[in-house]
């Protein structure tokens, strides 16, 4: 798993790596700019800094195996002027295994995490734990029904043959974008939003990637779900309770509530005469 986690960060270093690598930072800045609260996040990528537009005033990044492997105790990311500025790294964690409360966190931001854990059901599980109610959660993945999906599968094909290399790193099997929203589901996450990117053809070159760029915007508009990558934002939904009344207490109730002020008054002048003198007897004694 470590040497998976280091084929894609050293991808990421190619000129379709740097490509999608722009595309999800922008996707990230303009996700978690108008996510409120007080304790954000960040699991994993390193050179993503997918936290910087967002004003919560506790933010961390938590590498795991990548850290360990690499020693890793300070991040290279773009700056605002395009230089490399350092980011330390808070602590080394897990996906599978938060060191955090119970809905202690308000935003946690998963660039590619998922499809580098050791088990991915279990980090969402982990997730789930220790967001808040309404708390959100950011995910960024590869997607496999692509133009990119696509040449990976011919190159596994190529290879089982004896020839050819591999487009995108070997990280093992990539989530698909259904699959992902129906573990988010089974989860109480309700999808917030979600978009599809990069659909350029699964090129090496720079060169080649500018001359394709006019694909973006025709991929938008006639195959939108056949992007390179995914993003979805979700929410942490937790239903509420309220405490059921016995039923012939509720009934009597309503049965009170209902009867007009015109109707109890004609009630209570439609009691018999003798029962009204009698009683008229009873105060006068």
């Amino acid at each position: 798993m470590s040497d998976q986690i280091i084929g894609l960060h050293h991808w990421f270093d190619s000129p379709p790596g740097r490509y999608l690598l722009a595309w999800e930072q922008a996707c990230f800045d303009e996700a978690v700019a108008d996510i409120f609260g007080y304790h954000s996040l960040q699991l994993g990528m390193p050179m993503l800094d997918a936290l910087r537009a967002n004003r919560m005033p506790h933010q961390w990044l938590a590498l795991g195996q990548e850290a360990v492997t690499r020693r890793i105790a300070f991040a290279e990311v773009d700056g605002p002027d395009t230089l490399l500025q350092r980011r330390a790294v808070d602590l080394l964690a897990e996906p599978v295994a938060l060191p955090y409360a119970e809905a202690s966190l308000d935003l946690l931001v998963l660039p590619h995490t998922l499809e580098l854990s050791i088990d991915p059901h279990a980090a969402l599980r982990e997730v789930e734990r220790v967001l808040v109610p309404e708390g959100r959660v950011v995910i960024s993945g590869l997607n496999p029904a692509s133009l990119w999906g696509l040449r990976q599968r011919r190159a596994r094909l190529y290879q089982r043959l004896g020839r050819g290399r591999l487009y995108l790193p070997d990280v093992g099997e990539f989530i698909g974008y259904r699959r992902m929203r129906d573990w988010l589901r089974l989860l109480s996450f309700e999808v917030e939003s979600a978009c599809f990117g990069c659909y350029r053809p699964a090129v090496r070159s720079t060169q080649w990637l500018d001359r394709w760029g006019f694909m973006d915007s025709l991929g938008e508009k006639w195959w939108p779900i056949f992007g390179a990558a995914y993003f979805i934002v979700a929410v942490k939904r937790v239903h509420g309770m309220r405490l059921m009344e016995p039923g012939w207490r509720t009934q009597r109730q309503r049965a009170a509530a209902t009867v007009p002020i015109a109707n109890r008054a004609r009630t209570a002048s439609a009691v018999p005469p003798a029962h009204r003198v009698h009683t008229d007897r009873k105060t006068t004694d």
